[in-house]
Parts: structure tokens; C-alpha cells; sequence
């Protein structure tokens, strides 16, 4: 089992490792998922979010989620094989929480290599963008 903090972690880089550590048949549980952070313009993220939000109707869909957990496990579905069985046995070994839950305090975090933010570059948090898109956590 692999409990990873996901403060300060840019998302794709984030949701791309988790991906092959699923695929390799690892348990993994990301913790603090609000505050993972995705790179660009906060203008330029929101508007996107927002566009994915409104695509289709609310009978037929597609569904996209609000809040910053489901987000970033829709991202890594989105990495994966998720319609085959080995995908979707993958996607059961995974759990993302927002903040850190009760039971997993004492736990060691690791976080993952080369995901991290470095330098001077422009981004936004998750959690800002689940309340752009109305969520209420």
C-alpha cells in the first residue's frame, strides 16, 4: 500500500505515475487532493474546467465531477486502460481523500519524484477550481 501526499504535486505528472503503480498491482491512497496543483493561467484552467463542466445534458451526459477528489481520479482513469478488465481492476485499488483522514495519520506520506513544482511557474490549486465549478467542501 502506497500513501501519497498530494500537496504541491502537479496533477498529470501526479496522475500518470499512479497509473503504472496501479497497473503494476500496487494499492495506492492519495491524500490531500485539493491541494494538488495544475500549471497554466488560473484564467485559461478555469474556463477549461468549465467547458468540460457544461458538455452535454444532465440526462445523457458525460458526467463530469465537482469536487477535487473525483477530478483527479477521473484525470488518472483518464490514463489507464479503464474499459478493460485489467484497468478496471486497477481503478478498484485506488482511493483519493480530501485532506487526511483519521485513520491514516500516522502513516508515512511519500510523494513522487519529478511531479513536484519547481521554479517560477503560474498554476492553481484543485480546490480552487472544484469552487470555481461550485463545489462545497
Amino acid at each position: 500500500m502506497v500513501v501519497i501526499d498530494a500537496e504541491n504535486l502537479i496533477m498529470g505528472r501526479l496522475a500518470s505515475n499512479v497509473a503504472k503503480l496501479l497497473l503494476n498491482g500496487s494499492e495506492v491512497i492519495i491524500v490531500n487532493a485539493e491541494k494538488a496543483i495544475i500549471s497554466g493561467s488560473k484564467k485559461r484552467i478555469i474556463e477549461d474546467y468549465y467547458q468540460k463542466r457544461n458538455v452535454g445534458t444532465a440526462r445523457k451526459g458525460p458526467y463530469y465531477p465537482r469536487m477535487p477528489d473525483r477530478i483527479l481520479k477521473r484525470t488518472i482513469r483518464g490514463m489507464m486502460p479503464y474499459k478493460k478488465p485489467s484497468g478496471k481492476e486497477a481503478l478498484k485499488r485506488l482511493k483519493v481523500y480530501i485532506g487526511i483522514p483519521k485513520d491514516l495519520q500516522d502513516e508515512p506520506l511519500s510523494t513522487i519524484k519529478g511531479a513536484s513544482a519547481t521554479g517560477k511557474i503560474k498554476f492553481i490549486q484543485l480546490g480552487e477550481v472544484s469552487r470555481g465549478l461550485g463545489a462545497k467542501f
